[in-house]
């Protein structure tokens, strides 16, 4: 049989880590008539990028850094999960007048 403390240390240990929230979040940018909304975005690594296109066009993300490039079918939904850190410019490959810039905390 343990000792009683080291049965209490089993208990109270995985309660106190239970308390640490590390859920990622869903951010979304809607694509609509040859815009990006919002123009930039706060996310964090491990967060994930959910891409709206709503207009007829097909469209792209892509890194100015070449980091990704997500390519959205008209009126369909890409998804990319954030792997590092940093300020990130993007554009639409299709439509560079497309911009926008996604703020990635650590």
């Amino acid at each position: 049989m343990l000792p009683r403390w080291i049965l209490l240390a089993l208990i109270v240990a995985p309660l106190e880590l239970g308390s640490v929230s590390a859920h990622a979040a869903t951010v979304q940018i809607v694509m609509d008539k040859l815009v990006f909304a919002p123009l930039e975005t706060q996310a964090k690594v491990g967060d994930t990028i959910e891409w709206i296109n709503k207009d007829i066009l097909a469209h792209t993300a892509t890194a100015t850094g070449g980091d990704w490039n997500v390519v959205i079918a008209p009126n369909k939904t890409e998804k990319l999960v954030l792997q590092k850190a940093g300020s990130v410019d993007y554009y639409c490959k299709y439509h560079p007048n497309m911009k926008g810039r996604i703020v990635i905390a650590p």
